[in-house]
């Protein structure tokens, strides 16, 4: 079974109360917030504030996605509320310290990769992460069509962490639907982002459960 990784991105935010309630009667694992800035990718979403407001009202592990430029210089302000705390390969040359420092506080580590990076560049870190994220789509939108390539590099990643004997989570994010979700779990994927495609469901609950069991 998949874990279910719920991109509130794809949410009407005035019954997102509700829509997590749904979710925690579902055995949603996580739920997956999106934070984007304007420079790493070209659109913003929302910051702490907003994450602050959920925090207080679900009790479902927050996998919190950091499309930002340089996150080092959040981690700190993140952290207070990510139980899963991610960001790009490809926002920042820090890429150890700031594994090291969600770690120091208290956070599971997830690196993230976009539709053009090989998952061969992040080998060398994939001992310090709790989970790396494959997008498959490039980062900054919702409603986007799942790109095929994602496939063969979590392929990649799963023969790696296999092979390296790491307790490592693999997840995907960018057009998951039943269909490709599905694809992401045979080709070893074990957490599923899902956003449009769970959200404009008319039994949100039980769609959540639908996708738990790819």
């Amino acid at each position: 079974m998949a874990k279910l990784s719920p991109s509130i991105l794809g949410c009407d935010y005035l019954t997102l109360g509700e829509a997590c309630k749904e979710l925690e009667a579902a055995g949603t694992e996580m739920l997956h917030l999106d934070v984007m800035d304007g420079i790493f990718v070209p659109n913003i979403s929302f910051g702490c504030p907003v994450i602050d407001s959920i925090k207080k009202h679900t009790s479902i592990p927050l996998d919190i996605h950091l499309m930002i430029d340089r996150p080092l210089r959040y981690i700190k302000d993140f952290a207070k509320y990510a139980d899963w705390l991610g960001f790009h390969y490809e926002a920042g040359s820090d890429i150890d310290e700031t594994l090291d420092e969600i770690h120091k506080l208290g956070c599971k580590t997830c690196l993230t990769i976009k539709p053009k990076t090989d998952p061969q560049e992040i080998f060398k870190y994939l001992p310090k992460c709790d989970m790396v994220l494959v997008m498959s789509v490039e980062p900054g939108f919702g409603g986007q069509s799942f790109m095929m390539n994602a496939l063969d590099k979590l392929k990649t990643l799963k023969t790696e962490r296999d092979r390296l004997g790491l307790d490592i989570l693999l997840e995907v994010d960018g057009g998951v639907n039943e269909e490709t979700g599905k694809l992401c779990v045979e080709a070893g994927a074990d957490v599923l982002v899902v956003g449009s495609a769970l959200f404009k469901a008319t039994d949100l609950k039980e769609k959540a459960k639908e996708y738990r069991a790819l």
